[in-house]
């Protein structure tokens, strides 16, 4: 998926805007224990509780791909005869309205998750009539010939609060409120089937995490039977450590200096050029880069096969997350330094 086709979507989260009837709820405790399960009818709802499960849901597609959101592609032989792939397509085809099925997924959550608080999973179903978009981006919604039916789920931490005093209004008094629960944006959702082209897409589905540093491996195996994504910050890490391992005293840091600015202005190039794809490199072309920034062709080759061995064969990266666009960072045993990308030219490195 794009951007800007999660970005069509997520406008559809409003009380005014969406197709979403049922809201289907489970609250599970640390121990993967499940304490309750609803269904609420939205329509029944006082509407700032509709805000609030609304906007809930539509933070499982909040950021941006290649970073919070991912693409997940199944198999061929997954999606012809895969036990993770027919529970999805069943809850899609019941519009969750299959008790049993829900349980058994809820079940496969609780036990897929270790987190240290109790937490809500959020599900729902939503049918959404697609409309036509011409050439000059303008969207017909009496000319659309296509629907995209889907099951969201938001995984939202549900945490203790401290006991706090409140104004009572009606005694005109500070009153003790007590500890209360509340629940926080989800840490981790997902989104079935993707929205590929503007079109449904059984082959993937499109997954949220708002970590830049847990990856909920278990619940990415157990859940969509899938390779678990790389964390940004785990991502940032490894390129660093295969560049510094392959050159060794010759990665000066002059030479960082030059490999962020070829990698600087290529994401600059591509926001600058419109394209909606997300940009992603391989290590052929992560070796291209070091290569033009003077490293001899036989250390980059072997950096291309500690990258490719560290990343996964056939592995595509956004290059923003293999160095910070916006602050270029040193680090030695008793100092760290940070700088504008756009002034580099502040730092020196010498040997005395």
């Amino acid at each position: 998926m794009i951007n800007k086709e999660v970005a069509e979507l997520r406008r559809r989260f409003k009380q005014d805007r969406g197709n979403i009837h049922t809201i289907y709820g489970c609250y599970v405790n640390t121990r993967g224990e499940i304490i309750t399960k609803f269904s609420e009818a939205v329509e029944l709802m006082p509407l700032d509780e509709q805000e609030k499960y609304l906007g809930m849901l539509k933070k499982a597609l909040g950021g941006s791909m290649g970073k919070t959101l991912n693409d997940i592609v199944f198999r061929t032989k997954q999606v012809m005869d895969s036990d993770e792939h027919k529970l999805l397509m069943q809850l899609r085809k019941t519009k969750l309205e299959d008790e049993e099925l829900l349980d058994r997924f809820y079940q496969k959550i609780a036990l897929s998750l270790e987190l240290d608080v109790n937490y809500l999973i959020l599900m729902a179903y939503d049918c959404y009539d697609v409309p036509y978009k011409s050439s000059d981006g303008e969207y017909q919604s009496d000319a659309g010939d296509t629907q995209h039916e889907y099951i969201i789920c938001s995984v939202c931490p549900v945490k203790e609060t401290n006991a706090v005093l409140h104004y009572d209004s009606a005694k005109e008094k500070f009153r003790d409120r007590g500890i209360d629960w509340v629940v926080y944006p989800p840490e981790l959702g997902f989104m079935f089937p993707a929205f590929d082209d503007r079109r449904t897409n059984i082959y993937g589905a499109l997954y949220y995490s708002r970590s830049a540093v847990t990856g909920y491996d278990v619940f990415i195996n157990n859940l969509f039977n899938v390779q678990p994504f790389m964390p940004v910050n785990t991502q940032r890490d490894t390129f660093k450590g295969v560049l510094s391992d392959t050159l060794g005293v010759g990665c000066s840091a002059s030479l960082v200096q030059d490999i962020h600015s070829e990698i600087h202005g290529i994401v600059t190039e591509h926001k600058e050029a419109k394209i909606p794809e997300t940009l992603k490199i391989t290590a052929k072309q992560v070796k291209r880069i070091i290569t033009d920034c003077g490293v001899s062709e036989e250390k980059a080759t072997e950096f291309e096969g500690k990258f490719t061995e560290a990343f996964g064969e056939d592995a595509e990266v956004p290059p923003q997350n293999l160095m910070n666009d916006r602050m270029l960072e040193y680090r030695s045993p008793d100092v760290v330094i940070k700088v504008n990308p756009q002034r580099q030219d502040l730092i020196r490195a010498r040997t005395v």
